[in-house]
């Protein structure tokens, strides 16, 4: 008889998935569930949790079947520069305003990977500040200040 082995990172993966929507499904029941056509507050977290349940489940059962790279050294770089990201983004969007905040949130961001140039990272941030004004100021109307009162000219 075969003894059965994990690949662990997907084994890693799929327990984290599955415990996170356990957790989430338990405290969905916290709320009112309701029925499919009068849906309370609390069913579509069940909901959600469900599907990221099932999906940690394969995740779990395909780590037993198939075998993975083996897990490679935790990238220190890009945590220091991904999580403070919208940290600043949510200190700074009402004082700065919507762009310089959207331009400064992504160009924090640009240099989690080591391989970024300053001139690119810029070039992609005034980018994605421009997309984001189209999309948010003209395309949908959100009421928001695109310069806040820390940056008026």
């Amino acid at each position: 008889m075969k003894a059965i082995s994990f690949d662990t990172t997907n084994a890693l993966c799929g327990s984290i998935l599955t415990a996170v929507g356990l957790f989430f499904a338990w405290q969905s029941f916290g709320l009112e569930i309701g029925t499919a056509f009068r849906m309370g507050p609390g069913y579509f977290p069940l909901l959600l949790s469900a599907v990221l349940t099932l999906l940690g489940v394969v995740i779990l059962v395909q780590s037993a079947r198939v075998h993975g790279e083996p897990m490679g050294p935790i990238a220190i770089r890009g945590m220091f520069f991904i999580l403070p990201a919208p940290i600043f983004f949510g200190l700074t969007v009402r004082g700065l305003g919507f762009v310089p905040a959207v331009f400064l949130t992504s160009l924090i961001a640009c240099f989690a990977s080591h391989r970024m140039k300053p001139l690119w990272a810029i070039a992609v941030s005034l980018g994605l500040a421009i997309f984001s004004v189209v999309v948010f100021s003209y395309g949908l109307n959100l009421p928001f200040e695109r310069f806040g009162p820390w940056a008026r000219f």
